[in-house]
């Protein structure tokens, strides 16, 4: 009985923890290329918008790190990508552009997308808007969420680099293993 025990744990086991491994190796992957300042066009990934339409802590964060990035190349445009939940107040592209040029950033170098409501759909109408212009992108998100849409560029034939912003530490732990699940899918469906 405790041989036929160890075989089942191990069955259940193993995969589990190739699982766990090959995804830690994708979110680690995920945060590079680092960018350069090789593309014009960089794409800030929604995220929670909070009520009185202010941006959750994580999205604040994905700003501050294109913000920062901004000042390296200012010549940049930067897209903010992201629709209105149904808890939310606003579309996040709104609170973003907001939350952008409230911090001095121009309104002239940015570019409005919120009809998406998912990370492929904030890729996929980034790309048709741009059209033919878009020689390749700048992906600013949470660490743990870059390995996703990377692979979703990548599905959608865009060239990439990445801008990675902190992910709260009151999150972290939840949204990275959530993630996990999310990249699986992403690699099967294609989405």
């Amino acid at each position: 009985m405790r041989k036929k025990l160890m075989v089942i744990l191990l069955i259940i086991c193993i995969p589990i923890f190739f699982f766990w491994i090959i995804t830690t190796l994708w979110l680690i992957d995920g945060e590079k290329p680092k960018a350069n300042g090789k593309y014009k066009h960089v794409i800030v990934l929604g995220a929670k918008v909070k009520k009185g339409a202010v941006p959750s802590k994580a999205l604040a964060f994905r700003l501050d790190a294109a913000l920062d990035y901004a000042k390296q190349y200012p010549t940049i445009q930067i897209i903010v990508s992201g629709g209105q939940g149904k808890d939310e107040d606003a579309t996040e592209a709104s609170v973003m552009k907001q939350y952008l040029m409230d911090r001095g950033f121009p309104e002239s170098q940015i570019i409005v997308e919120d009809q998406s409501t998912s990370t492929y759909e904030n890729l996929l109408n980034t790309k048709k808007m741009i059209g033919d212009n878009l020689k390749g992108i700048t992906i600013v998100s949470s660490d743990y969420h870059l390995a996703r849409a990377k692979m979703l560029a990548e599905e959608l034939h865009i060239k990439c680099d990445v801008i990675p912003a902190t992910t709260p530490k009151s999150i972290e732990k939840k949204v990275r293993f959530r993630e996990r699940f999310a990249l699986l899918k992403s690699v099967v469906t294609g989405k």
